[in-house]
């Protein structure tokens, strides 16, 4: 196989300089990393210069908007020496979470730009000896170890699979070649084992659940083809926004944000054409949530039933072509991600790991401490999404960050998915047997279909690629994959399974009303999975990098057993994790409300109580009013103040509070 981890690899970690602030004080760098963006220092400001930065104008600064000035005097007669001198929040403003943005710190976080003719170790020390900077990052660029390679399904194939009988109950042509979903066992002589996949046909058909669209999963990658056929309806749309606009018009921060944000090019525009993309966020989307039972290309684990729709996708573009995009982007998509409604975080990439190979590879983080020492602003935003995303009155409060484990044939996973807080997924073959490139043992949480072309090197025949046999089948571009479909491998593929599944699972909470924490949730993620262990032994046998050197690539083999107890809590499972969904959490009731002065809040009161007609009462009208439109219930603020209210299904009553202000925005951050 290549040697690639996903389509996209951070290369190194954020090297930081010392600072005056004892609890994160660290040693300076012996030199400038070589991946460090030149003319840019990551900074965060200590707490007590906060109403300074605000009072000169910074909290309206943002991606697009940079200001000149600190309004530090300290800080700005350092800056001023080093020519061009820009600064701007790492977040921008988003008033529905400010609040929370800055009981977490991330309001001192900015970005300073300068000429790349100084030299930012220099400027880094510099900025490092003041009292009102507590800390400084470099920014670095994201890198790939190599480009992945998408084998496409040509035309003609398309054609010749279009006349198969899926008997899963979608009429997608595609589904029977795509094992990972629906493993019959038969799909090739040997080395396919019956249900060794995610289990969700059971799901589909048993529990009558294909996903809901409540449930947002982003996806950090490249972009997404928000044109393809079986992808355009399964694509979130910002409702406050308007397509192609070159204006913020939600205000949260990001101009033209319709399916999610580019932000690699600080653009609204998702982008999937240029010349060296590889498609990995199309072929990524399309395993949770390609559209099912439409008749046309391959299936997906939540993306409906063609009736129903399925989760919806949000497009956080980090990644563009050659160009792999730096921390910065990285950490803004992060909170864009929560703020606007995701609940799974889905990263097919990560750093190197530390157990590697160094005649191979660079190893980097090995412990969870180091990987803390030197990416602290990518630790707060990853904390931001995990504690903030959702809502404790939806299906799930807080977020579930899923990341690839590594392809380094490692005996550790790679981090941040090793971190104790996330989820770091193995690859497994069609077999239940460890993929030869999977990184494996401590920090990994959990196993998906990932793909094995190596391990599969002997059905190569006239009707299939080495490319093909035995990876994961899913959408792609049009300049990748002329029919719209191709190959890909990795524990890049393993992660979508576990985020479809997650995704699957939350969209069956919502059906039953069900509401958990994000650990809750995360705890039967992996006690449902299958156990593999009964499959770990004896000695595997491989063709190492068959697709590139076919007939003369090198057998090589493993042992199985080194392996027992190293793939996590087992294989995801769909049918598993539904099922223990139906006796778990807490049942959902109606939630309390903000509301405006003058201003009006919608809420869908099915999603908390059955029933198809409810009324409401609100005890002190002076204050607030309410009534029920098309099934929604809408209150309106009269005045400051707060009242009781209770709204009735059936012989349940629910009671709530309205709570109206002269501005509000759920958080009390005016």
């Amino acid at each position: 196989m290549n040697k690639i981890f996903t389509a996209a690899v951070l290369v190194a970690g954020l090297a930081a300089c010392s600072v005056d602030v004892p609890q994160e004080e660290i040693s300076v760098p012996s030199e400038t990393p070589s991946d460090a963006v030149p003319g840019q220092l990551l900074v965060r400001f200590d707490a007590r210069v906060a109403d300074v930065l605000d009072k000169a104008g910074l909290t309206k600064s943002g991606p697009t908007v940079p200001m000149t000035r600190s309004g530090i005097l300290s800080v700005d007669e350092i800056l001023d020496l080093v020519d061009g001198y820009e600064i701007e929040r790492v977040f921008p403003v988003d008033m529905r979470s400010e609040a929370k943005a800055r009981e977490e710190g991330l309001h001192l976080w900015y970005v300073v730009r300068f000429d790349e003719s100084h030299p930012v170790e220099a400027v880094a020390a510099d900025l490092s000896r003041l009292g009102e900077v507590s800390r400084v990052e470099f920014n670095r660029t994201l890198k790939r170890a190599n480009e992945t390679k998408a084998v496409p399904l040509t035309m003609e194939k398309v054609r010749e699979l279009t006349s198969r009988a899926s008997g899963s109950g979608f009429n997608d042509p595609l589904l029977p070649d795509q094992w990972h979903l629906v493993n019959n066992g038969d799909l090739r002589p040997t080395k396919f084992v019956k249900d060794a996949d995610v289990q969700v046909e059971k799901a589909w058909k048993e529990l009558g659940c294909t996903g809901d669209p409540s449930v947002i999963v982003a996806v950090l990658d490249e972009g997404i083809d928000i044109a393809h056929p079986d992808l355009k309806t399964s694509m979130w749309v910002n409702e406050g926004e308007i397509w192609r606009s070159t204006e913020d018009n939600d205000g949260n921060g990001y101009a033209g944000d319709y399916h999610g944000y580019n932000f690699v090019r600080q653009s609204g525009l998702i982008s999937v054409d240029n010349q060296y993309d590889s498609g990995h966020g199309s072929h990524v989307a399309g395993v949770i949530a390609a559209a099912n039972n439409n008749g046309i290309g391959i299936s997906s684990i939540a993306g409906g039933n063609g009736n129903e729709p399925g989760v919806k996708i949000m497009s956080c573009q980090i990644f563009s072509g050659a160009y792999a995009g730096t921390v910065l982007e990285e950490v803004r998509a992060i909170k864009y991600a929560a703020d606007n409604g995701a609940v799974i975080l889905q990263c097919s990439w990560g750093y190197i790991s530390g157990a590697a190979n160094p005649y191979d590879w660079t190893p980097q983080y090995s412990t969870d401490e180091e990987w803390e020492t030197y990416n602290v602003l990518e630790k707060k935003a990853l904390d931001y999404f995990i504690h903030n995303a959702g809502s404790p009155d939806g299906v799930i409060d807080g977020g579930l960050a899923i990341f690839a484990g590594g392809n380094e044939s490692a005996p550790a996973a790679s981090y941040p998915g090793a971190y104790p807080d996330f989820i770091a997924v193995a690859a497994t073959a069609a077999d239940f047997t460890p993929a030869v490139y999977s990184n494996y043992g401590p920090g990994t949480t959990i196993s998906a279909p990932g793909g094995d072309q190596d391990y599969y090197w002997d059905y190569a025949d006239d009707d299939h690629s080495v490319g093909e046999v035995g990876c994961i089948l899913s959408t792609l571009p049009a300049h990748v994959s002329e029919s719209g479909y191709g190959y890909m491998e990795g524990t890049s593929m393993a992660c979508p399974h576990v985020s479809g599944v997650a995704a699957l699972g939350l969209s069956y909470a919502a059906k039953l009303r069900r509401h958990f924490t994000a650990e809750e949730f995360k705890a039967l993620l992996y006690q449902t999975a299958t156990p593999i262990d009964q499959y770990m032994s004896g000695i595997k046998q491989y063709k190492k990098y068959v697709a590139d050197l076919v007939d003369s690539s090198p057998m090589m083999s493993f042992n199985m057993g080194d392996f027992k107890g190293k793939m996590g809590y087992g294989q995801v499972n769909a049918y598993a994790l539904l099922k223990a969904i139906e006796g778990a959490g807490v049942e959902m009731t109606f939630p309390n409300l903000y509301v405006a002065v003058g201003g009006q809040v919608s809420v869908l009161p099915s999603m908390y109580m059955e029933g198809s007609t409810f009324s409401i009462h609100v005890e002190d009208s002076s204050i607030a009013s309410a009534e029920t439109v098309d099934g929604k219930i809408v209150v309106k603020g009269i005045k400051t103040g707060q009242t009781k209210a209770s709204v009735t299904s059936g012989t349940r009553t629910d009671d709530f509070v309205i709570t109206v202000r002269e501005t509000a925005d759920n958080n009390g951050w005016l």
